[in-house]
């Protein structure tokens, strides 16, 4: 069953979005060139377990060994660029203009957040997605360089975690977050899980102020 509704033009503003989040609802465009924009809400829903995520220990060596240095809140129109360039089997993208001013605006309101990933100053991974209260709903990722993406992945559930969060949406479930522990839940399912954690209160900066470095063992702590 295709899970998309019929395509809009209409300009999206920060409430309307927040209120789509909040129903289980996102949007997305065919390409980048794209104006049109459509919703979706997938019979069967990505998720990370909180409590259910699991580190490889090559992984927990890699970000142990503070090899990349990761902040918070920085850099969204860098880490969107990143998310929405060609990478090795991606020729496209479905982040067009309209996300990147949508996006950009919950930024600023504090309720995007991304993550940083940097090695000797240069940006080589992140990743970005939404928050309503007890809620964070993972948009897209990047990695320029091995791991990357990966060590994104880990201070971000860390920092979940460590913030009292209750739901990690994943939207869709791939081989790559399978690996970490994802899951794919039916829709109903995915509702209620969605309707406790917006209830829940949490905090994303309890780890770490915006721009301020996490070490690897910080983060790892965090996990456990």
């Amino acid at each position: 069953m295709d899970p998309r509704v019929p395509r809009s033009r209409r300009t999206l503003d920060p409430d309307l979005l927040l209120r789509a989040y909040a129903n289980g609802i996102f949007p997305m465009a065919e390409s980048a060139e794209d104006p049109d924009l459509f919703w979706v809400e997938p019979d069967r829903r990505g998720v990370l377990p909180l409590d259910g995520f699991h580190v490889a220990r090559r992984l927990a060596r890699t970000v142990r060994s503070d090899r990349f240095e990761v902040t918070v809140d920085t850099d969204f129109e860098a880490v969107i660029a990143g998310c929405a360039a060609p990478a090795p089997g991606r020729t496209g993208t479905w982040i067009n203009a309209e996300i990147r001013r949508v996006y950009g605006e919950l930024f600023r309101l504090g309720r995007v957040h991304t993550v940083e990933v940097r090695r000797d100053g240069a940006l080589v991974g992140g990743l970005y997605g939404v928050r309503i209260a007890g809620a964070f709903f993972g948009e897209s990722m990047f990695s320029r360089e091995t791991d990357s993406s990966k060590v994104a992945l880990v201070h971000l559930v860390a920092r979940l975690r460590f913030g009292g969060f209750r739901l990690l949406d994943a939207q869709f479930l791939t081989d790559h977050l399978a690996r970490f522990g994802a899951e794919e839940i039916p829709r109903l399912a995915y509702r209620r899980r969605l309707a406790a954690a917006l209830t829940a209160p949490a905090e994303f900066h309890r780890l770490g102020a915006p721009g301020v470095p996490v070490d690897g063992a910080t983060t790892l702590a965090a996990l456990s």
